[in-house]
């Protein structure tokens, strides 16, 4: 239903009341759908706003934003995508006003080597954590399939979901893969660390 409205709604001309009478269904279905990412941060209600503005300008055309592509996904995982990034900026522009002083992180300690595990104490933090998760699973640039010498299965992606909060020891993991602690750590810090420091660079998660 959800996806005949799409069609229906971006058929009719910008600005039209049919274009608007579509797009309050719209909103009203997905908010009672009970599928939308909800989380329990200050910001929510504010970027979730945010979130309806975004949708009502860049579903059918290209206005503040890449207009919604069916073809690269479906319309909840779109929204609920943009709806994290917005909550994870309510958090940076609170981070950067309340403090000037960057948090160290004991990036050389053998099992804190992901930085963004670096930030699961934090109270403030969950959003980072899924939205990192999403980008792993989702590996958009295929970035995070390369793997382990003799073993195909044991990839930047796989490694990276298992050190991710709740993280996965690397004693559980060489005792579960059969592979030994150094050959995955050695693997883990030459080939997935520098990309994830490097997506949680572009995304101002860490200095």
């Amino acid at each position: 239903m959800l996806n005949r409205l799409v069609i229906k709604t971006c058929q009719s001309p910008p600005n039209s009341l049919e274009r608007r009478q579509g797009l309050t269904q719209m909103i009203r279905l997905i908010s009672q759908s009970g599928r939308l990412w909800h989380h329990s941060s200050p910001y929510y209600e504010d970027a979730l706003q945010q979130t309806w503005l975004y949708l009502c300008r860049n579903l059918c055309e290209s206005t503040t934003g890449p207009c919604f592509d069916p073809e690269r996904g479906k319309l909840l995982r779109w929204l609920n995508a943009y709806l994290r990034w917005r909550i994870s900026d309510f958090y940076n522009q609170a981070s950067q006003d309340h403090s000037s002083e960057p948090t160290p992180r004991p990036l050389d300690n053998f099992e804190s080597a992901n930085p963004i595990e670096t930030l699961a104490a934090a109270p403030d933090l969950p959003p980072m954590i899924e939205i990192t998760q999403d980008w792993v699973e989702e590996d958009p640039q295929q970035e995070l399939q390369i793997h382990l010498d003799h073993h195909p299965t044991i990839t930047c992606q796989f490694l990276i979901l298992h050190r991710l909060p709740p993280a996965t020891t690397w004693r559980q993991l060489s005792e579960d893969l059969g592979v030994p602690m150094s050959t995955l750590s050695s693997f883990y810090q030459r080939q997935c660390l520098p990309r994830l420091r490097k997506f949680g660079e572009n995304h101002r998660y860490i200095q």
